[in-house]
């Protein structure tokens, strides 16, 4: 039977595709096509093969392949047929390949699809995020030696039910190790029931946005912020509220008069990011009384309060509520390797259960593998160790980083903040725009971040987020110079 009118194949020798798979992706389009009818009696193998020039295995493999996706039916002594499962109907009234969608134009998103999309868009429009966060930690001064030995440690003969499955709120000697030291380091009231270990800080945001707040729920958040908490927020629907933040930190007088209806609050009140202030005792304890009369909620995310160099670490707002309306948010991330990606939750003990019920629903637990090689890691004294020997690192690269700054930049800024964390603010004078000196900053090699980007609300100051903790003091000077360089130049273009 010759078949070439009704399908034309041309097998390629140097495709990646084999041979059989090239021959059953043409039939199988002819098929659907309707080039090739439902009940039409296809060639032998022998003679298919012959006519393409290919040996009959190659035939026989993609019949065979066809024959398993229904395409086609074989009848014993009578060789193979198109399948009548494909009616003429169906194929003559089958929908055709959707046009192309012209370019630039996205899918269609849902409501919170479309929200995160935008504020992606809008946070650093075309620059991809660098390999190594300048704000981050070190990765090269982690002691991977000695996590490596924990790892093997705790997998030489693990716990089977570890191996198996994991208790939703995380690994037990963790939980303990975590609240022992947050009540010792961070003056935290808490137990280990009551400590969670999540995939890291932004899940953990998540998990709470998402059990604590409805659609349309009113949030305060600072201005500016981290732009992850904005993100948790749209995922869950909820409508964030920016309220300035000033020297004293957020303000929660202004928050109430912004909106007097919300139903939480997501703050930074050790280390504000990307402002670096600390927030007064006077709003902290306004704050609580805020949430103890109307029984809302606060979120205290702690991200980095291990890197404090002048004075003791501030005592969590967790540690002053005698309501249980705060819940606190920390990662080891910060203080350990990006990478590690584990956080941790300090839950009020009534909302204990509604979590743990949720994380086996959603995700059952964290991967145990690094929960029980992190527990094995703090139980052999290497955590405070590394602490310790990392803020004397960071301390000493902050240093470097204000006296050049004080040296090189004076005419272009304000006092540089941040007296705590791996980033330093700096507040550029009126006129320059700080999109346009990150870009040409990055174009000469240099990492840091425009703060203006940090803003949701309609005010938006002009900054830059400078990173030292994972900056070698070596490139700390030079990268000064070309940031002055470069903002001598945008003053120039800005008068």
């Amino acid at each position: 039977m010759d078949i070439s009118p009704l399908f034309e194949a041309k097998l390629d020798q140097e495709a990646d595709a084999p041979l059989y798979r090239q021959l059953h992706d043409a039939l199988r389009d002819a098929i659907l096509g309707g080039r090739l009818k439902p009940g039409e009696r296809l060639p032998s193998s022998r003679s298919l093969g012959a006519s393409l020039g290919c040996a009959r295995n190659t035939v026989t493999e993609a019949y065979d392949l066809l024959t398993a996706g229904g395409y086609l039916e074989g009848r014993v002594g009578a060789g193979s047929y198109v399948s009548r499962a494909f009616t003429e109907g169906w194929v003559r009234d089958r929908p055709g390949r959707p046009p192309e969608r012209a370019p630039g134009i996205p899918p269609r998103l849902s409501r919170v699809g479309r929200a995160l999309q935008e504020m992606t868009s809008d946070a650093d429009p075309d620059m991809p995020p660098p390999r190594r966060d300048s704000v981050g930690p070190d990765p090269a001064a982690f002691p991977f030696y000695a996590w490596a030995r924990a790892m093997a440690r705790a997998w030489r003969r693990p716990d089977p039910d570890q191996a198996f499955h994991g208790d939703p709120m995380g690994y037990l000697p963790l939980r303990e190790a975590v609240a022992d030291y947050l009540r010792k380091v961070r003056a935290l009231d808490c137990s280990p029931g009551q400590v969670m270990i999540t995939s890291g800080a932004q899940h953990a945001l998540d998990l709470i946005a998402r059990l604590l707040l409805d659609p349309g729920d009113a949030v305060w958040i600072e201005d500016p912020s981290y732009r992850g908490a904005r993100a948790a927020l749209a995922a869950a629907g909820a409508k964030a509220i920016p309220v300035p933040v000033d020297g004293e930190g957020f303000d929660v007088a202004r928050a109430a008069d912004i909106a007097p209806d919300a139903r939480a609050a997501l703050v930074t009140p050790s280390h504000q990011f990307p402002l670096g202030v600390t927030m007064t005792l006077a709003r902290r304890m306004k704050l609580l009384e805020w949430a103890a009369i109307g029984e809302r909620w606060i979120v205290e995310d702690d991200y980095d309060s291990e890197f404090r160099y002048a004075g003791r670490p501030i005592p969590a707002l967790q540690g002053l509520d005698r309501a249980r309306r705060v819940i606190y948010a920390g990662t080891f991330s910060k203080a350990m390797f990006p990478g590690l990606r584990l956080g941790y939750l300090v839950l009020p003990p009534n909302l204990v259960e509604a979590f743990r019920a949720a994380r086996l629903l959603l995700d059952g637990h964290t991967a145990t593998v690094g929960q029980l090689a992190l527990a094995e890691f703090i139980a052999d004294g290497h955590f405070p160790t590394h602490l310790r020997r990392m803020r004397a690192l960071y301390g000493q690269r902050r240093n470097i980083m204000l006296h050049h700054i004080q040296e090189h930049l004076a005419p272009f800024l304000s006092e540089p903040t941040g007296e705590a964390g791996m980033h330093l603010l700096i507040h550029l004078r009126s006129g320059l725009d700080d999109n346009s000196v990150v870009q040409r900053a990055r174009e000469a090699g240099v990492t840091c971040q425009p703060v203006s980007a940090y803003y949701s609300g309609s005010i938006r100051h002009s900054g830059l987020v400078l990173g030292f903790g994972a900056v070698d003091e070596a490139r700390i000077p030079s990268m000064i110079r070309q940031l002055a360089d470069i903002l001598r130049a945008e003053t120039m273009l800005a008068d």
